[in-house]
């Protein structure tokens, strides 16, 4: 199953790069090459949505998905039991050994 789901995620990663690229900014007419807005809405034109854009917004969600599901797989077969931290795992070693407290003077 994680070794599916790697693949989906990958596989999803280069189709949304792509499907990304392929799109073009929000001014890209010819009025948006000289400042122009196209429409006197507060933050410009807001046209329909276009297959690049719904394809965009489903890949987006399978990318969320996997990651998510490859995290959750990661976490329970790390062998962590009691829900430990990494460094409760692995304790650090002291380089140097600790120096002892002053001797107490001889009567």
């Amino acid at each position: 199953m994680e070794i599916f789901l790697t693949v989906v995620h990958v596989v999803v990663c280069l189709f949304l790069i792509v499907v990304i690229l392929l799109q073009s900014g929000k001014a890209a007419d010819l009025a948006g090459a000289f400042g122009g807005m196209g429409s006197q809405t507060a933050f410009g034109p807001r046209g329909s949505a276009t297959v690049l854009s719904r394809v965009t917004t489903i890949s987006t969600v399978v990318f969320m998905l996997t990651s998510i599901s490859l995290s959750i797989i990661a976490t329970r077969n790390s062998g962590t039991g009691g829900g430990a931290t990494a460094l409760q795992r692995h304790p650090t070693r002291n380089s140097a050994p600790a120096t002892p407290g002053p001797a107490a003077p001889k009567k």
